[in-house]
């Protein structure tokens, strides 16, 4: 049905959006997202008591690095979603092993972004830095937000397409 592969298309578009803006903020507001990113790792705001400040990063060099391939990331999954998009939409009619197949940059950026948010954000910041126990730099709510939008893009992604205007598509008629 093509309507299901323009929301197939439509939804991809929405997260490589949401990914360019991301980037975007994090560049035109440098410093403001980069205060995250020190919080985060000299893990200064956890919680007073906790055993785990060993794991502290306080190189401001290390910071930055860090800071540069969180963007780099967001930016890769940002064009690996555009270029899903476009292929897809270039395919829209086309027979469904031919649409199935353009999938791939759609799968690879959504499957970036899905890394970056769960295993960057949730399990290296959240629990490996302690983000979860500071009360002003918690970033794993939000980072869970994403990861679940991003997982529901991709599984409906990834159901197999069928040929337009066979039988399949009589299922969906209202007629």
């Amino acid at each position: 049905m093509i309507v299901v592969r323009a929301a197939k298309i439509v939804m991809v578009a929405a997260i490589a959006l949401f990914a360019t803006i991301v980037v975007f903020g994090n560049v035109t507001d440098y410093g403001t997202n980069f205060a995250f990113v020190q919080h985060v790792l000299s893990m200064d705001t956890i919680f007073e008591r906790s055993t785990i400040r060993y794991r502290a990063i306080e190189s401001p060099a290390l910071h930055r690095v860090a800071y540069a391939l969180i963007i780099a990331a967001e930016a890769l999954t940002a064009v690996l979603c555009w270029i899903g998009t476009f292929a897809l939409a270039r395919r829209l009619r086309a027979d469904a092993s031919t649409f199935n197949r353009a999938k791939a940059f759609a799968v690879a950026g959504l499957t970036l972004g899905f890394l970056l948010w769960q295993v960057g954000f949730m399990t290296v910041g959240g629990e490996w830095f302690g983000m979860w126990q500071s009360k002003s730099w918690d970033g794993v709510p939000s980072a869970f937000r994403f990861v679940m939008v991003i997982t529901a893009v991709l599984i409906f992604l990834v159901l197999p397409d069928h040929d337009l205007g066979g039988d399949h598509d009589r299922e969906y008629r209202s007629d």
